[in-house]
């Protein structure tokens, strides 16, 4: 069975300035993260929206993609801000039900956020995902309280394991200096990055362009009929 190559996305999450989303965008992002919870990171949505109008009219094919990540949110307000910042994807970053996917007007991504010491947990989440089917699923280290954002390193065994069975995005304590590794060890769909790509709890410019440049230029062989890659090719 012949084999290809395969280049991760790559999604830059937690922006909070156009300028930064305009960085993004230039070097070659697929995807960025506007937060809609409670972070360090949160947008109102008056800001989300102005960060979009900037990316949208600098890139009217909407070659980038703009996500909205939400923490237990309703469906209602998840699509009246989808509807507002004219979000391209939905990110569900808490314990939603996985049935609201059904809900929304845009298309999802699950979370799963994974703890070494419960690996079970994880698992279980996985079948809920697969069951419904959402675009993708963002894969995170689990850090109790916080939902995303930490730093962390996650467990990428397990997730090279979910990457197997799942168009998976790779968070957790990457930067420019590991993204490359762990795109070699999991194989992931796509690869997200928030505080690797900061300074002083500040998105850096010339960290998002290394990590962007780093993740681009790095690639995998994967089996062509692996299901990897392919649900989440969807738009």
């Amino acid at each position: 069975m012949s084999e290809q190559t395969r280049t991760p996305l790559v999604k830059i999450c937690g922006v909070r300035e156009p300028e930064h989303a305009l960085v993004a965008l230039e070097a070659g992002a697929d995807m960025i993260g506007l937060v809609f919870a409670e972070s360090p990171r949160r947008l109102t949505v008056d800001q989300g929206k102005a960060v979009a109008q900037a990316v949208r009219e600098a890139d009217p094919e909407r070659k980038l993609k703009i996500v909205g990540l939400f923490v237990n949110e309703t469906h209602e307000l998840m699509n009246e801000v989808a509807r507002e910042v004219r979000l391209d994807r939905i990110q569900l970053s808490g314990d939603e039900p996985a049935s609201i996917v059904n809900k929304l007007r845009v298309p999802a991504i699950g979370s799963i956020r994974i703890d070494s010491e419960n690996r079970q947990a994880a698992i279980n989440r996985l079948g809920d995902w697969m069951i419904i089917i959402p675009w993708a699923v963002h894969v995170d280290a689990h850090v109790p309280g916080i939902y995303g954002g930490t730093g962390t390193v996650g467990d990428w065994p397990l997730a090279s394991h979910f990457a197997n069975r799942f168009p998976l995005i790779l968070a957790g304590g990457l930067n420019p200096d590991n993204v490359a590794d762990a795109i070699q060890k999991v194989k992931p769909f796509a690869v997200d990055v928030s505080s690797g790509v900061e300074t002083g709890g500040v998105k850096d410019s010339t960290k998002i362009r290394a990590f962007i440049a780093t993740a681009k230029a790095t690639s995998y062989d994967i089996v062509p009929s692996n299901n990897n890659q392919t649900i989440g090719r969807r738009t």
